[in-house]
C-alpha cells in the first residue's frame, strides 16, 4: 500500500493506495465509524462496487445503507443536493457520523457538499471508482454543484477524513472515462514537473491499455502533488492551489457550451483546455511553439481533444468568453488565466485581456 498524507494541520488526512483495497475497505473505515451504521451515496453505474464495499463493512460489524443518485454532471444540482441531505437526515445521521461518496468525481463532489452543509458538517470518506477523481476530485476538499450560470459555483471546503482508491476498480471503467482521468493525470507534469510529463509520454500508452504498475504509479504521483501542493494552499488564497487550474478556464467554458452532458466529459474539456492555454501561450510568445506542439501531440496520441476543433463544441468565440465571465475566480472584472512558459513551467496570470482570448479563438476555430 502508498499512503499519502495531506498534511493540513487538525484537517489532516491519509490516501491510502493500493490494487483490492475496495474489498478491504471496511477494515479501514472501522475506526472512523466506531458502532455507527454507515450510509453510501453512490450511482447506478457503481453497483457492483457498492457490493464489494458493503460486504467488507459487514464483515467488520459495521451497518450499511444506501443512496442511489442518477449517474452524470446533471446530478451535481440544487435538486439532488436537496434530496440527498434529506435521506441522510431521515436516516439519522448525526455530526460525528461518517458518510461514504462511492463513485465519480460527480458523486464526491456532491456528498462533499452534502456532508459540510448538514448539521454543520459531518464527516465523509471518499472512495473513488474514476481515474480523474482518484488523481484530481477526491483530494484536497473541494466540493460543490453547479448552478445555472456554470461549474462548481455553489460549494464549500470540505475535506474527507479519509480517502482510499483502488486501481483495480478501473478495470471495468469505459475507456473514453479512463482517458478523461488520464487528462487530470498529465496535468501535474505540465504544471512543474517535466520530467513526470515524459513518463507520460512514454508510458501513457500503456496505463490507457490497462497495465495496473502504470496505473497505481501514476495515481500516486499525481496524489502525491495534490497533496504538496492542497498543503500549501488549501483555500487558494496565494496562488499556489491556483495552478491546479490549468486548462480549466479554457475547459469549464466548453463543457457550459456542452450543457455540462457527455457530450464532453470534464478530463477531455481540461485536455482540449491545456491545448488552448500552451496554443494561447505559444501564439503570445509566452511559450515556444515546440512546447505547445508536443502538448497537442501527446492529447491526439492519448484519444484526447487538443484544441477548440476537436473538442467538437460548435460556438462563438464571444459566447465562450461569455462563459469565462462566469469564472469563479475572477477578481475585478479580470479572469486568471493558468498559461505557460513551457512544459512544466505554468504560472498564473491576471493580466489577460478577454478581448485577445476572443481574437485567439477565433483562429483556433
Amino acid at each position: 500500500m502508498t499512503t499519502v498524507s495531506v498534511a493540513l494541520g487538525e484537517r489532516s488526512y491519509d490516501v491510502r493506495i493500493e490494487p483490492g483495497l475496495l474489498a478491504r475497505a471496511g477494515e479501514a473505515i472501522a475506526p472512523l465509524a466506531g458502532t455507527r451504521p454507515v450510509v453510501i451515496v453512490a450511482d447506478a453505474n457503481v453497483a457492483a462496487h457498492r457490493a464489494t464495499l458493503e460486504a467488507s463493512l459487514r464483515a467488520v460489524g459495521i451497518a450499511t445503507h444506501a443512496i442511489e443518485v442518477a449517474p452524470g454532471e446533471a446530478s451535481k444540482s440544487w435538486a439532488t443536493l436537496e434530496r440527498v441531505v434529506d435521506a441522510l437526515l431521515a436516516l439519522g445521521v448525526e455530526r460525528g457520523d461518517h458518510v461514504v461518496a462511492l463513485g465519480g468525481g460527480v458523486v464526491g463532489d456532491l456528498v462533499g457538499f452534502a456532508t459540510a452543509i448538514m448539521k454543520r458538517g459531518c464527516g465523509f470518506v471518499q472512495v473513488p471508482t474514476t481515474l480523474l477523481a482518484q488523481v484530481d476530485s477526491s483530494v484536497g476538499g473541494k466540493t460543490g454543484i453547479n448552478a445555472r450560470a456554470g461549474k462548481n459555483l455553489v460549494g464549500a471546503f470540505h475535506q474527507p477524513r479519509l480517502v482510499l482508491i483502488d486501481p483495480d476498480v478501473l478495470d471495468t471503467l469505459p475507456l473514453r472515462q479512463v482517458r478523461a482521468g488520464y487528462a487530470e493525470v498529465v496535468k501535474y507534469g505540465l504544471i512543474d514537473d517535466p520530467a513526470f510529463f515524459a513518463w507520460c509520454e512514454a508510458n501513457g500508452a500503456a496505463l490507457l491499455a490497462g497495465d495496473g504498475a502504470a496505473r497505481t504509479h501514476a495515481i500516486a504521483h499525481a496524489v502525491a502533488a495534490k497533496a504538496r501542493i492542497v498543503a500549501a494552499d488549501e483555500f487558494e488564497t496565494n496562488g499556489t492551489r491556483a495552478l491546479l487550474n490549468l486548462g480549466h478556464t479554457f475547459g469549464h467554458a466548453l463543457e457550459a457550451e456542452a450543457g455540462f452532458s457527455d457530450r464532453l466529459l470534464h478530463g477531455e474539456a481540461v485536455a482540449a483546455g491545456c491545448g488552448l492555454a500552451f496554443a494561447y501561450s505559444a501564439a503570445t510568445g509566452r511559450c515556444a511553439p515546440e512546447e505547445a506542439a508536443r502538448v497537442a501531440a501527446l492529447w491526439r496520441a492519448s484519444g484526447l481533444p487538443d484544441g477548440l476543433a476537436a473538442s467538437g463544441v460548435q460556438a462563438t468565440p464571444a459566447r465562450l468568453v461569455e462563459h469565462m465571465r462566469h469564472d469563479k475566480k475572477g477578481s475585478g472584472g479580470r479572469i486568471p488565466f493558468l498559461l505557460a512558459h513551457g512544459i512544466g513551467r505554468t504560472y498564473l496570470d491576471r493580466t489577460v485581456p478577454l478581448e485577445d482570448v476572443e481574437r485567439f479563438l477565433a483562429t483556433a476555430r
